[in-house]
């Protein structure tokens, strides 16, 4: 799967002991990538647990999925990503959006494109060694420099699902998380955006992940019931993909406010709304087969690679059932 090879994405719901053994037989399984989440109130602290994963393995690359400039200034991120990139031997990706529902519990919404940009732009100036002046809509750094080196080639991937910001991940970004489903049309309407936005900047065309929400499992109708809650994400934030996998707008717009939880696990009551059929184009919800043919569709539809985001209470059943269906050698890392 191209460059960036096969990953997994974990909230920071688990407790440390749980947590790290999850790591070790994440890396263990022949994983290449582990994204932690950092979604305020609703998971622990990112950089705890990207400290614990650094420490806990010796191959894996690890990485933000993702942070903000809202609730993290991008000095803070700067000197973070940092301090994790120099304790984990150089393994660190940044991955950084505009921010998501979280957000609105700490009286903040997402980041404009602008601000975005600009925390790119400052983080990548500061791990450089750049004295950093930067005044953008919601945050400022004022004759700013990191006090000590850093590596200053830490990749930076851009998650995006809109059509603004996938162009800025093009143009910016030295990859692109996308989180905009499985189905093909989608798949291929955001790697064309990612495309024009570097056409604009005269470069080639960043790495693209698809972020596969869901479960896996010989029982399709409980895996179905675990992909669903990400469902209603896409009505709420994205609407865009709603349409283009064939949503009616009537029944986007009641999803939308029957929506009322902050993350996507707590919008049981919106997700119940969406047909099995949406649920299936936009999260893995089924067994082993109906993984590897979403995988094979997003691959036949431009993106550079897949990485499994586990929902549900058997979430690390899904890892190793990913792992199968992507040909790792689970022997690798032993």
């Amino acid at each position: 799967m191209a460059e960036l090879g096969t990953g997994v994405v974990v909230q920071g719901v688990d407790d440390p002991v749980t947590y790290s053994s999850m790591v070790k037989e994440i890396e263990a399984l022949g994983y290449g990538h582990l994204w932690i989440t950092d979604s305020s109130l609703h998971s622990r602290y990112c950089y705890v647990q990207l400290t614990a994963a650094s420490l806990l393995t010796t191959r894996l690359t690890i990485g933000t999925a993702v942070t903000n400039p809202g609730t993290r200034h991008p000095a803070v991120t700067a000197v973070a990503a940092a301090t994790i990139d120099e304790l984990s031997g150089g393994r660190f990706v940044l991955g950084i959006g505009a921010g998501d529902r979280p957000l609105l519990e700490l009286g903040m919404h997402p980041s404009p494109v602008s601000d975005l940009e600009a925390a790119v732009g400052a983080v990548r100036r500061l791990w450089a060694g750049e004295q950093v002046d930067v005044v953008a809509d919601r945050f400022a750094l004022r004759d700013a420099r990191l006090r000590f080196p850093a590596r200053r080639d830490i990749p930076v991937y851009v998650s995006a699902s809109g059509p603004r910001t996938l162009e800025l991940a093009g143009r910016i970004a030295d990859g692109v998380i996308l989180l905009v489903g499985l189905f093909p049309e989608a798949v291929k309407w955001a790697v064309e955006r990612v495309a024009h936005g570097a056409r604009l900047a005269g470069r080639p065309p960043p790495p693209t992940v698809v972020f596969a929400y869901g479960a896996i499992d010989a029982d399709r109708g409980w895996a179905l019931e675990q992909g669903r809650s990400i469902a209603a994400w896409f009505p709420q934030t994205q609407p865009g993909i709603c349409r283009l996998a064939g949503l009616p707008d009537a029944l986007v717009e009641e999803v939308r406010r029957a929506y009322a939880g902050g993350e996507f696990q707590e919008a049981a009551a919106a997700a119940s709304l969406l047909p099995d059929e949406f649920v299936r184009r936009v999260a893995l919800a089924g067994d082993a087969a109906d993984a590897r043919h979403a995988v094979d569709t997003v691959l036949g539809s431009g993106a550079d690679a897949v990485h499994v985001f586990p929902l549900g209470e058997r979430r690390m059943d899904t890892v190793r059932a990913f792992a199968r269906c992507s040909g790792l050698d689970f022997g690798a890392a032993r």
